[in-house]
């Protein structure tokens, strides 16, 4: 599996981060779903808008929004079974918790 560079801001702050980017239906559909070790997901938007996800068969992971900008807009960790979470952007980040 080949992983690319996802650079994002945080409060000015840059990072960057090996993600797997997820461009269809089916692997925004499946994210972290029945997976015990996953490198970060990025899943990609044609525009900003409210996203909302649940972590129905997930391990813990931690979800972050982020505008077209690529700054964050919303950060949240999410446990195990939660049925909706919500925030606006036009990418999408999930972060497995280790």
């Amino acid at each position: 599996m080949v992983l690319e560079i996802f650079t994002y801001y945080n409060a000015g702050k840059k990072t960057k981060i090996p993600v797997k980017v997820c461009k269809t239906i089916w692997s925004k559909t499946r994210g972290l779903m029945f997976k015990k070790s996953s490198p970060a997901l990025l899943f990609l938007f044609n525009k900003e808008k409210t996203l909302t996800i649940h972590s129905f068969f997930c391990r813990p992971f931690r979800a972050i929004w982020l505008d077209s900008k690529k700054n964050v807009t919303k950060i949240e960790d999410v446990k195990t079974w939660k049925t909706s979470i919500s925030g606006r952007g036009k990418y999408l980040l999930e972060r497995p918790i280790r």
